[in-house]
């Protein structure tokens, strides 16, 4: 039997962006580790075929970032990004499958961002901020950088690639707005392209304009504007219509909803608003039907939707996530990243009616550990909403063998959700690392979470932390109740929003003996000064510390605000370089817990964004998290 570790999960490697060849044979995707050993990520670029005759093969070192492999129009050649000749700017390669090395096709100053190959086979369009200029560049070397906001933004912009000539002509109609999307018609002949005033991530909360631009005259018209922005834009086969996911309603805190835009009406209409569900992803399918994933309670459903009738037809539905899809030429065929409840994220393929077969298999050496059994939970809030989550129990542990300490593990968002797949994450509160270390963990999916609706995902707004820790508290209570869970021995832990509600709920109970906050919130009227998403944040708060002098409605769900309250020992993980939740809102609640006394650890990982990335970093949060409790719970056991 393998010895689960810290170092074994960091190493982990992880698939992404599957893409099938146009005949569908094979499938290109990117590999890379889940802890980065360098300070740049690195990461290869492989390739699988779908009939699992061959085993998979990898095409490039992996020394560098190699990432987005996007096939050729004839299928003979591969495209992607690397930053192999200068570190952290990616440059556009072609690498011919028939034999031969890559060849570098850019050498943008800054790097490009995106790209996508035209269907012409001689145009690849690319994304990239303008080069610096000579001015930009004395600036940097004297030292002469003030920041004016608004002026001068880094905007990421279109451009065209001649493949013959290598020149590159950028799409000046557009003016100096910063592309957020862009998808090119199916014949290549014109690209939808949605646009931001500036890089601000903001502007995604806000009506977003949408263009066509004409590929042969570089031309530009406004088409309308997406009234609760959008991402994923995918066309249909025919090229009429466009399909995008987006805010189910305007402000920052709302579900995603599904749009359709029929280009020659120029009027983006919300299809199926009472789908009790939620959109996850896009991809073109058979004739003029669109693919999309469905994440559907515990599952997720693969569906058709047909842009003249507006109608979804469920394909297949499986348990987990099945994200990344993408779909071969004639449809025939859809890829995506799959993990079940006992084997981790993989490579997977098949029929878009099932079944997929996987096809890499990453991770062997996780076959020879034990892991905790994987239950689905079914339970209704106070006021009779229906709930959904996961148990899961230690490795050769059943229900019987109850009660047992547990852990409740919030997931983050809350736009998020835990679906019934592999619980392991690397950095963060994960339940089957917590499961292998002798206790049980409680995965809930309050509401303002992913797979129940729109109106689901939005109830929480200007309400964190009331009706969904009561969520949370009505599945906590049926375990205890049922033998699961021994009440002396409870913890609570997350990452994120998990995190918020882990400083939310030792400020209202005292039943946790310990908890883990992990890049939480403390202060949401702090957000909307610090965050980089301050509409979401506000939308999620419930107001903003401009409107008068108070009590605002962000104080009442503030975990700050609570603090006096607090006995329970907190463990507070937060990287130092956090522009989503960013690292103050730790050290307020820190102040806040010291000042009153309370037991607590405040560690703080350098260079880290919204989540951990580096190897040593991941370890050691990893470590911390199951020795803070093992030492308050008492409950844990070596693994």
């Amino acid at each position: 039997m393998t010895i689960l570790t810290p170092e074994l999960i960091a190493d982990g490697l992880l698939p992404g962006d599957p893409q099938l060849a146009p005949d569908g044979r094979a499938v290109a995707y990117t590999v890379a580790p889940a802890g980065r050993r360098e300070r740049e990520p690195q990461g290869a670029i492989w390739l699988a075929a779908t009939d699992r005759a061959t085993p998979p093969r990898r095409l490039t070192a992996g020394v560098a970032n190699d990432t987005i492999p996007r096939w050729s129009p004839d299928g003979r050649s591969l495209y992607f990004l690397s930053d192999r000749a200068k570190r952290g700017e990616a440059q556009l390669y072609r690498l011919p499958l028939g034999g031969g090395e890559a060849e570098a096709l850019t050498d943008w100053r800054g790097g490009l961002a995106e790209f996508a190959p035209l269907a012409d086979g001689r145009t690849v369009v690319l994304l990239a901020k303008d080069p610096p200029t000579d001015e930009d560049e004395r600036r940097e070397r004297e030292g002469d950088d003030a920041r004016v906001w608004g002026e001068r933004w880094p905007s990421r912009r279109l451009r065209l690639l001649d493949l013959d000539s290598r020149a590159v002509r950028t799409i000046d109609a557009l003016g100096e707005c910063h592309v957020s999307a862009f998808a090119p018609a199916p014949d290549g002949a014109r690209i939808a392209v949605a646009t931001w005033p500036n890089p601000d991530l903001d502007n995604g909360a806000f009506p977003t304009p949408l263009h066509l631009v004409d590929v042969e005259s570089g031309a530009a018209h406004k088409l309308c504007d997406l009234p609760t922005g959008g991402n994923n834009l995918t066309w249909d086969r025919s090229g009429e219509s466009i399909a995008y996911i987006a805010r189910a309603a305007e402000g920052g805190a709302s579900g995603n909803g599904l749009f359709l835009l029929r280009v020659a009406e120029a009027a983006p209409r919300r299809l199926v608003p009472d789908l009790p569900a939620c959109p996850l992803a896009l991809c073109q399918g058979a004739g003029s039907g669109i693919l999309l994933t469905v994440a559907t309670g515990l599952d997720t459903t693969l569906q058709r939707l047909d842009p003249e009738t507006d109608e979804l037809t469920e394909l297949l539905r499986l348990p987990g996530e099945l994200a990344s899809p993408a779909v071969s030429a004639d449809g025939r065929l859809v890829v995506a990243l799959r993990s079940t409840p006992d084997s981790p994220l993989n490579v997977w393929a098949g029929p878009p009616d099932g079944p997929l077969a996987r096809l890499t298999d990453l991770r062997p050496e996780l076959r020879a550990v034990a892991w905790g059994s994987q239950e689905r939970l079914a339970w209704r809030a106070a006021d009779g909403l229906d709930l959904d989550g996961l148990l899961i129990l230690p490795p050769g542990k059943g229900r019987t063998d109850g009660p047992f300490p547990l852990i409740v593990v919030v997931h983050g968002g809350p736009y998020g959700r835990f679906a019934d797949d592999f619980q392991l994450g690397s950095g963060r509160p994960s339940g089957q690392w917590l499961a292998v270390g002798g206790y049980a963990a409680f995965l809930p999916n309050a509401r303002g979470g992913v797979g129940h609706g729109a109106a689901f995902a939005a109830s929480v707004a200007g309400r964190v932390g009331l009706e969904d820790w009561g969520d949370i508290v009505a599945g906590l209570d049926r375990l205890v109740e049922e033998g699961v869970a021994d009440p002396a021995r409870l913890g609570i832990g997350g990452w994120s929003q998990g995190g918020f509600m882990t400083a939310w709920a030792v400020g209202h109970t005292d039943r946790f003996r310990c908890g883990v906050m992990g890049a939480g919130v403390s202060d949401w009227g702090m957000m909307v000064a610090e965050s980089d998403l301050p509409t979401f944040e506000s939308g999620l708060g419930g107001s903003t510390g401009w409107e008068g002098p108070g009590p605002h409605p962000h104080d009442q769900v503030s975990p700050i605000s609570f603090v006096h309250r607090v006995k329970t020992p907190v463990l507070i993980l937060h990287g130092e370089c956090d522009e989503r939740v960013p690292v103050s809102q730790a050290q307020f609640f820190a102040r806040g817990l010291r000042h009153y006394g309370v037991e607590h650890e405040l560690v703080v990982y350098p260079r880290e964004p919204h989540g951990l990335r580096e190897r040593a970093h991941q370890i050691d949060a990893l470590r911390r998290l199951r020795a803070w409790f093992d030492r308050w719970l008492g409950g844990g056991r070596e693994s």
